[in-house]
């Protein structure tokens, strides 16, 4: 098996509705940003959207603070991506310009990876390929980065490659939902194939399922959660219970966490894993993840289990074919 890489997802930093996200906050995510770098996290994921209401652009804006205390040897070890919404209203050759330049400035200037947030195939199928030009005009402007996507099926996949292809430029990576609960499974395992033929990194957001594949099975947890996870959690337990219970007893038999074990079952097919953390503690945790790798036949009984496990989560709505 190939060397494991691992992402810090920072969708929560900023985002009240869904993470009960606090200022007060912000020192426990700089710990978790720095411990995820101490401990050899090489990719940090963000987007121009993360951070609701008046706090639109905050886990740019905090990334972009945290670099300004990181040192440099440090720095040049990781990857900052973003993500760039294509709204309606973002429409044409220029319409990633200012965006763009919007996510740097927050960003205090290190960004290499600008991913298309979703594909516009659905609503606006010239639309996706209209801001990839735009991005393309960017890095021959003389910004460097690399072209990433996010949310895109094969067959959208195979078109963008060809089409950047013509213009000397290339995928560096793609993101979709994968994890033992994320629906079409076999059609993103069929993506990761093509990424593989044309040397594209293979990103998995996540991969905790909101941290439900983290819930003891034998436990009734009572955080605090947003009301949305509360119902969430509720609505997923039953459904989720056996699978659960496959994941535990694989971790108690590993001395692992519920979160390490759903996470090497990524690892195992090739992924990098995209993990929201907030706490220091919960980067030390996964870390360890690293240190093991699942057998086949713990890799068999997951799949297994997911695969009878009958409620998936729901697929994005804006994914292409």
């Amino acid at each position: 098996m190939s060397k494991k890489k691992i992402g810090l997802g920072t969708w929560s930093w900023g985002n009240k509705f869904f993470w009960n996200y606090k200022i007060s906050s912000d020192e426990d995510l700089y710990e978790t940003f720095m411990e995820a770098l101490n401990q050899g996290f090489s990719f940090i994921d963000t987007a121009d959207s993360y951070g609701t209401g008046s706090l639109s652009g905050r886990s740019e804006k905090l990334l972009g603070k945290f670099l300004q205390r990181t040192i440099k040897a440090k720095k040049n070890k990781i990857k900052i991506a973003t993500k760039l919404a294509p709204y309606p209203w973002r429409i044409g050759r220029k319409g990633f310009c200012l965006p763009f330049k919007k996510s740097l400035n927050r960003l205090n200037n290190q960004l290499d990876i600008v991913q298309l947030h979703w594909s516009t195939e659905k609503y606006n199928p010239w639309q996706d390929f209209q801001l990839i030009n735009n991005l393309c005009d960017l890095i021959d402007e003389g910004f460097q980065f690399e072209i990433g996507l996010s949310n895109v099926g094969p067959k959208r996949l195979q078109k963008i490659i060809q089409f950047l292809k013509d213009k000397n430029k290339r995928i560096s990576s793609v993101q979709v939902q994968f994890s033992l609960l994320s629906p079409k499974n076999e059609q993103q395992k069929y993506l990761k194939k093509i990424c593989d033929q044309n040397k594209i990194d293979f990103l998995a957001y996540s991969p905790l399922a909101f941290g439900i594949l983290c819930q003891d099975p034998s436990i009734i947890n009572t955080s605090k959660r947003s009301f949305l996870r509360n119902f969430i959690f509720q609505t997923y337990d039953k459904p989720t219970l056996e699978l659960r219970k496959v994941i535990k007893e694989i971790a108690k038999a590993r001395s692992a966490s519920l979160a390490q074990v759903a996470i090497n079952w990524c690892f195992y097919h090739g992924a990098i894993p995209i993990v929201g953390l907030r706490k220091k503690n919960q980067v030390l945790d996964i870390s360890k993840v690293l240190k093991w790798d699942l057998t086949k036949s713990e890799f068999e009984s997951l799949d297994n289990a997911a695969k009878n496990c009958t409620k998936k989560l729901p697929e994005n709505p804006f994914s292409s074919l």
